[in-house]
C-alpha cells in the first residue's frame, strides 16, 4: 500500500521559512519523480516543483523561482520543499504526490499517488 506523508507545515510571518517534508512508503520510491502541489481556499491545486528521480534535474512554477527548493532523500524515501522568503499568497494546503512514469511534470493527472496535505499559513 503506497503512502506518501506531509510534515513541516504551519504558520509562519511574511519572510519567514518552512520546511516541508514527505515521507514514502509502500512504493520503490527511487523510480518514481516527485512533486508539490498546492491548493488554496477557493482555487484550483496548482503545481509548485517537481524532482527528477535522481534528484539532479528539478522544476518549479515561476512563482516560487529563487524562493522554494525541492530535494530528495532517496535513501530516507523523503521529498522535501524549502521554503524561503513566504508571502501570504503561498498560504495553501501542500500536497506531495508521486509520479511512476517519471515525468516530472505539472500536471496533477501526471501523478498516480498523493499524500493528505499539510496547511501552511502565512501573516502579513
Amino acid at each position: 500500500q503506497v503512502q506518501l506523508v506531509e510534515s513541516g507545515g504551519g504558520l509562519v510571518q511574511a519572510g519567514g521559512s518552512l520546511r516541508l517534508s514527505c515521507a514514502a512508503s509502500g512504493v520503490t520510491f527511487s523510480s518514481y519523480t516527485m512533486g508539490w502541489f498546492r491548493q488554496a481556499v477557493g482555487k484550483e491545486r496548482e503545481f509548485v516543483a517537481a524532482v527528477s528521480r535522481s534528484g539532479i534535474s528539478t522544476y518549479s512554477t515561476d512563482s516560487v523561482k529563487g524562493r522554494f527548493t525541492i530535494s530528495r532523500d532517496n535513501a530516507k524515501k523523503t521529498v522535501y520543499l524549502e521554503m524561503n522568503n513566504l508571502n501570504p499568497e503561498d498560504t495553501a494546503v501542500y500536497y506531495c504526490a508521486a509520479d511512476r512514469r517519471g515525468l516530472a511534470g505539472a500536471r496533477s493527472d501526471q501523478y498516480n499517488y498523493w499524500g493528505q496535505g499539510t496547511q501552511v499559513t502565512v501573516s502579513s
